[in-house]
């Protein structure tokens, strides 16, 4: 059973990524099929989203760089839980997903998606 503090929690994050957000994608890739081959097929879905700068001290310009960013999804409506090899796009630009944090305390509740987003070449 969800904890209700997890939908709470859930509820205050999507109502702030909502009111300083923006809208948004996150995009899955699929590898092409083994057998008969072809391009990968990305599937985007709609997301709304906070892309921000991290912290001075949280860069070392290895595993965070400055062009990073830290990206704040909300989980209500989102069909995908974002991951490494996923790509989100917001404010014009494309930053492929590093490293990600689904903030699932309970096992059940997304309460937010925090990804690392490194800026597509």
């Amino acid at each position: 059973m969800a904890n209700p503090l997890y939908a709470r929690m859930q509820a205050t994050a999507a109502r702030l990524i909502k009111s300083y957000g923006q809208a948004g994608t996150a995009t899955r890739i699929a590898p092409p099929d083994p057998v008969n081959g072809g391009d990968p097929v990305g599937t985007a879905y709609p997301a709304t989203l906070v892309p921000m700068s991290y912290a001075q001290k949280y860069i070392d310009g290895t595993n965070i760089t400055t062009a990073d960013r830290e990206v704040y999804i909300s989980s209500v409506g989102l069909a995908i839980e974002p991951g490494p090899g996923d790509i989100v796009t917001a404010g014009g630009k494309t930053f492929n997903i590093i490293a990600a944090d689904p903030n699932n305390y309970d096992g059940i509740t997304n309460v937010v998606f925090i990804v690392q987003g490194r800026i597509a070449p």
